[in-house]
């Protein structure tokens, strides 16, 4: 079965990670500078630099990447494993966008304009609660991360608040739902309104 490489859906790598924080100083700043930019850091509030989700025009998510990388302007967009068949029954890995239509940018004024100049973008939605969807999508990011069978969530559910207490995701919070006789854990985007979710084998969860 033929594999298409993945495009990088994120930049920089490290986008996430207290890590590059460094010290507090470049926090207090909001930048960083790292080997591949220098840039913004996650829901700083430097007066500059601001949260945006770009609602991009149909099927030019990955276009949008590859201009905003270039331009090194920070972004994430998931992608996820998906099996497709051609019209000539050929079965092939894609990697497609976790929410579709969506790709997510920290910026200031100039770098909006950088990709809003892009052609690429429908709307631009200004996130409001930085420090919630830097949360929200760090749990995204590490669910994709851990590797395993990976369902969107178009629309959230109610369910029991739970912390996976062992494991690779220990300390993940998320909400348990049964779902055709299994249970799943679901990590949402509050600002979406949608998240993704994985069956739950074997894990130790404490209720919230």
């Amino acid at each position: 079965m033929p594999i298409l490489p993945k495009q990088r859906d994120i930049f920089p790598e490290g986008l996430f990670d207290d890590s590059l924080a460094g010290s507090g100083e470049a926090w207090k700043s909001g930048r960083i500078a790292c080997d591949e930019a220098d840039v913004a850091l996650p829901g700083c509030d430097d007066g500059e630099h601001r949260w945006f989700a770009f609602y991009t025009l149909s099927r030019r998510e990955k276009d949008l990447m590859r201009k905003l990388e270039a331009a090194a302007v920070p972004y994430y967009a998931p992608l996820i494993s998906r099996r497709l068949r051609s019209p000539g029954g050929r079965t092939r890995m894609s990697f497609v966008p976790l929410f579709p239509g969506y790709v997510f940018s920290l910026v200031d004024d100039s770098q909006r304009r950088i990709a809003l100049a892009s052609n690429t973008i429908a709307r631009c939605l200004p996130i409001v609660d930085a420090a919630e969807f830097v949360a929200d999508m760090r749990g995204i990011k590490r669910l994709i991360d851990d590797d395993r069978p990976l369902t969107p969530e178009a629309r959230l559910e109610s369910g029991q608040p739970v912390r996976v207490r062992s494991g690779p995701l220990q300390g993940m919070e998320g909400m348990v739902v049964k779902r055709q006789g299994e249970q799943r854990l679901v990590v949402a985007v509050r600002f979406l309104n949608q998240g993704a979710s994985i069956e739950l084998e074997d894990v130790d969860l404490e209720p919230l």
